[in-house]
């Protein structure tokens, strides 16, 4: 399990606000076992101040984390060398109750969904500081037009409030599925060595309902041991939110291109105190330590280098997802690395993401002097369609397209090409078209559809669930 912070890549790649390293492991486990030492006690299994006592020595500055994970080796898992430890640090009359009914598994697993908790809001958080960011972007560049692009080719007009509004709509719907998992499938795991609970007897069920009402977490209905959909799920709902995140990034990656340059990362915001660097100081950020003219995206770079690693991550949750019977050998043991780095790189990327969005910067005029630079040819489609009542749909085409490839060969404004090529001219005035007409065509502002309804209607949607999360 690899350490998130202190280390050479950690301001990188564990910038998420959780900590997912050894530590926090082992505090998460040491959560559950004084969680299960205070249900314990509740349901009448535990002798009167078992569950504080545990709870008070369940505290991982007590323990040496490198011993614990050196003698993991013996017993396959962690666990067992946690157990005697903190057995060790409690009063005698606790000592009983320490690990009492459980499994290694229930202890790990349960302290997965502790991890989970903290960085899902985490995660949501940042995800709301994007989301309201991108708001800002879509609400204010409504009208600012730029060629849109497809294939990497410049295709037609787009707006940019069009751009962030897509963001927007996803960032959203990132947000409500960690929501969803976040409420209802991270849930305590205690069944024992079976999932039958035998050493608890019939107290079993009532335990498990104490324990998840100890720990905030929901209580299964019996012991998913080898029924991994919840981890599943966790990846799924982490892997689907690097893929927007990284989406935005590559968007700000393309478009902050020398020969774009139509945004630009600002400046790193301040953060005194974090440790990070030049970023804490809210000093500059992207030079080149070989060319110093210079200024990479470096937040999006990030964010990229954080969610390709999502899907292989969740490839392997899901791979581990086939279990033997009642306790798998191996392939439990193959999540552990992967949630953990799963969760981290998600937990950074979204950090990355507020502080991209946040600061981004918009060169309204460098969009408008690279459409223009197009020749109207992104206006091909629009005009050709324009034109079709007068020439018919087909000669339209087939007349946009031959002017279309002349004046890409030519570098000519496509107006230009079909106003003062003779066979053009021609073809239009005996079909009524004015040059006034060709003009009002070629104007961007006439194709841009319903982008600006679009924009409002992501607003408004956003808005709605807002208030609707307010309100509950």
């Amino acid at each position: 399990m690899t350490t998130s912070r202190g280390t050479l890549f950690g301001a990188l790649f564990g910038r998420g606000r959780s900590d997912v390293g050894d530590a926090a492991w082992l505090q998460a486990m040491l959560n559950a076992e004084a969680g299960l030492a205070r249900a314990l006690e509740r349901a009448g299994l535990a002798p009167a101040g078992a569950g504080d006592a545990v709870t008070a020595a369940a505290q991982v500055g007590n323990y040496d984390v490198a011993a614990i994970g050196a003698a993991a080796a013996a017993a396959g898992n962690p666990v067992p060398a946690l157990v005697r430890a903190l057995s060790g640090r409690v009063p005698e009359f606790a000592a009983s109750t320490v690990h009492k009914g459980a499994t290694s598994q229930d202890i790990i697993d349960t302290a997965v969904m502790l991890l989970a908790r903290a960085v899902l809001d985490d995660v949501q958080a940042d995800l709301k500081a994007s989301a309201s960011a991108a708001a800002r972007l879509a609400a204010a560049h409504a009208r600012t037009i730029m060629v849109g692009r497809t294939l990497l080719q410049q295709a037609v007009p787009v707006t940019f409030g069009l751009v962030a509004a897509g963001w927007l709509t996803a960032l959203d719907d990132a947000r409500r599925q960690l929501e969803r998992v976040a409420a209802q499938r991270l849930a305590v795991q205690l069944g024992g060595a079976a999932g039958t609970l035998s050493v608890l007897g019939q107290a079993g069920p009532q335990v498990v309902t104490f324990f998840a009402e100890e720990l905030g977490l929901a209580a299964p209905v019996l012991a998913w041991h080898t029924d991994r959909l919840r981890v599943i799920e966790l990846g799924a709902a982490l892997a689907g939110c690097c893929a927007v995140l990284g989406k935005i990034a590559r968007d700000v990656t393309l478009l902050a291109q020398s020969e774009i340059g139509e945004v630009r990362e600002g400046a790193a915001p301040a953060r005194p105190g974090d440790g990070r660097g030049a970023a804490a100081a809210g000093g500059p950020r992207g030079g080149s330590s070989a060319m110093p003219h210079k200024r990479n995206p470096v937040a999006a770079v990030l964010v990229l280098g954080c969610a390709k690693r999502a899907p292989m991550l969740l490839a392997t949750l899901a791979a581990a997802g086939e279990q033997e019977l009642q306790r798998a050998a191996g392939a439990w043991h193959a999540e552990w690395e992967p949630v953990s780095d799963l969760l981290r790189v998600t937990g950074s990327a979204a950090v990355w993401t507020a502080e991209m969005l946040t600061g981004l910067e918009v060169d309204a005029d460098r969009m408008q002097s690279n459409l223009a630079a197009a020749h109207s040819l992104p206006m091909a489609e629009h005009m050709a369609a324009t034109l079709s009542p007068s020439l018919g749909r087909l000669p339209a085409l087939e007349l946009l397209a031959q002017a279309s490839q002349q004046a890409a060969t030519g570098g000519q404004e496509l107006t230009a090409v079909l106003l003062g090529t003779p066979r053009f001219a021609e073809a239009l005035a005996a079909a009524g078209v004015s040059a006034e007409a060709v003009a009002a065509a070629a104007d961007p502002r006439a194709s841009l559809g319903a982008a600006e309804q679009f924009v409002v209607a992501a607003l408004a949607a956003h808005e709605a669930a807002a208030a609707s999360k307010a309100a509950t």
